[in-house]
C-alpha cells in the first residue's frame, strides 16, 4: 500500500525537530554537527536570529500579493543582487529547478529574437545536475535521472566533462545557442572546473555569439568563499541560475542576466506566481546582507582553509577509507576508497551529517558561519567513523 508521502526519497531513518547554529536536534534528543546545511541551503547554519527576525516581522505584515504588483522586498533584492554581480537584471523563483526553466527560455528566445531560431541547442556536460524538470533532466541527460520519464525536452547535446576537443568541435556547430554547466558540479561529486578552462570556455562563447549558463545553485551565495564560484576565474556569465543559499532555508530562487541576454524577454514572456514573494524576499534580503559582505566572505576562507587542513589529515591518517579531498571553499568532498555509504552510515552513528554525492564521494557542505570549535570537532568525528569503517573492514 503506497504511503501518504510519494516514495521517491530514500530517506534516512532521522527525524530533526530543532537546530541552532550547525547543530540539528533529533526527536529522540541526540544533537547531530550538521555539515549537510540542508545540502547547502542554510548558509547561515539554522535559527539565525537576522533571518528569524526577518522572517517574522515579514509574516506580521504581509506574506503574499502575487507578480501583477510591485513587492518592494523583491525589488529591494534585486538591486543588491545587480550591484553586487556581472547582472543587470533578476527574475525570482521558488527553486534552482525554475530557474534553469527560464535560463532555457531565454537562451533560445534571445536567438530567435534575433532571427535565428535555428539556434536552439544547448550544450551540457556529463556529470552535471540541473533539477529534476523535464529541461533539467534533458539538460543532465544521464540513464538514472531520464530513464522512464520520455521523450525528453529536445535540444540538449551531452558532452564529456574535461574533453576540450570535443567542446570545440560542438561549439563550431551553426545551433548551438549556449553552453550551460556547474563551475564545481556538485551533484556529480564536487568537480570544479578549472579557472583557465572557464576562462577559455568564455573566450570561446564570445568567439561564436554563444552565450554562457552558469548554474550556480549549489556552489553559489558565498559557498567557494567568493560570492559566486564564477569570480575565482575572472569571467562573467550571460546568465546564471542561483537557489539554495540565497533563501538560507526558504524556498527561494533567481535568474540573473545581462541586459544584452534578457532583452528578449518582455511582458508575458515569463511568470511565476509565488516567485519573489514579500516572505521570501524578506529573508533572502537579510540573507544578501550578511552573506555578501568582504569580512564575511574573507572568514569563510579561512574556515575552509581550516577545514581542508583538517580533512587533509583525515585521508592521510586513513588511506584505507579515502582517496582525496576535492573542491573549493566550503564545498568540499571526501572521495571513499570503501563504499561511501558505508562512512555516512559510520558518521551518522557519530551523530553528524554529511551528504552522498556521484563518484562514491561524501559532500561537506557546512553553514557558511560554522564555528572553528565545530570545525574541529568535525574533524574528531570523522576520524572516528573512519576508524570504525576500518575497523569493520579488517575484521
Amino acid at each position: 500500500m503506497i504511503p501518504a508521502i510519494l516514495p521517491t526519497y530514500n530517506r534516512a531513518p532521522l527525524s530533526f525537530v530543532s537546530g541552532e547554529g550547525s547543530w540539528l536536534v533529533e526527536r529522540d534528543g541526540r544533537r547531530f554537527l550538521d555539515l549537510g546545511a540542508g545540502i547547502a541551503v542554510n548558509a547561515l547554519g539554522h535559527a539565525h536570529p537576522d533571518l528569524t527576525r526577518a522572517l517574522t516581522e515579514q509574516a506580521g505584515m504581509l506574506w503574499h500579493t502575487s507578480n501583477l504588483f510591485h513587492i518592494p522586498q523583491q525589488e529591494a533584492l534585486a538591486e543588491k543582487l545587480v550591484a553586487a554581480t556581472f547582472a543587470d537584471t533578476v527574475f525570482f523563483t521558488n527553486s534552482g529547478t525554475e530557474s534553469c526553466e527560464l535560463a532555457v527560455k531565454m537562451a533560445r528566445k534571445y536567438w530567435s529574437e534575433k532571427g535565428q531560431p535555428e539556434r536552439h541547442v544547448i550544450l551540457a556536460f556529463t556529470g552535471s545536475f540541473h533539477g529534476r524538470s523535464s529541461a533539467g533532466i534533458a539538460a543532465a541527460g544521464s540513464e538514472k535521472m531520464t530513464k522512464g520519464f520520455g521523450p525528453l525536452l529536445p535540444g540538449f547535446r551531452h558532452l564529456p566533462f574535461g574533453d576540450h576537443e570535443a567542446l570545440y568541435a560542438a561549439m563550431a556547430e551553426p545551433d548551438v545557442a549556449a553552453v550551460l554547466l556547474e563551475p564545481v558540479q556538485g551533484e556529480g561529486g564536487i568537480v570544479p572546473v578549472p579557472d583557465q578552462c572557464l576562462k577559455g570556455l568564455r573566450d570561446l562563447c564570445d568567439e561564436t555569439g554563444t552565450l554562457m549558463i552558469l548554474d550556480e545553485v549549489q556552489c553559489g551565495m558565498g559557498r567557494t568563499g567568493r560570492l559566486f564560484a564564477h569570480e575565482w576565474a575572472g569571467v562573467a556569465p550571460d546568465i546564471m541560475m542561483v537557489a539554495k543559499g540565497i533563501g538560507g532555508g526558504f524556498p527561494l530562487g533567481a535568474l540573473l542576466a545581462t541586459e544584452n541576454a534578457a532583452a528578449c524577454m518582455s511582458a508575458g514572456s515569463h511568470g511565476s506566481t509565488y516567485g519573489g514573494n514579500p516572505l521570501a524576499c524578506a529573508v533572502g534580503n537579510a540573507v544578501m546582507d550578511i552573506v555578501a559582505t568582504d569580512g564575511f566572505l574573507s572568514d569563510v576562507r579561512r574556515k575552509a582553509g581550516l577545514l581542508r587542513q583538517g580533512l587533509e589529515g583525515l585521508v592521510a591518517s586513513h588511506p584505507d577509507v579515502f582517496e582525496g579531498v576535492r573542491g573549493s571553499g566550503l564545498m568540499l568532498g571526501l572521495k571513499c576508497k570503501v563504499a561511501n555509504t558505508d562512512v555516512l552510515q559510520a558518521a551518522y552513528a557519530q551523530e553528524m551529517i554529511l551528504v552522498p554525492a556521484a563518484d562514491n564521494v561524501l559532500r561537506i557542505l557546512p553553514p557558511l558561519n560554522i564555528a572553528d570549535d565545530d570545525i574541529r570537532e568535525a574533524v574528531a568525528r570523522l576520524h572516528r567513523a573512519a576508524a570504525s569503517v576500518t575497523t569493520r573492514v579488517t575484521a
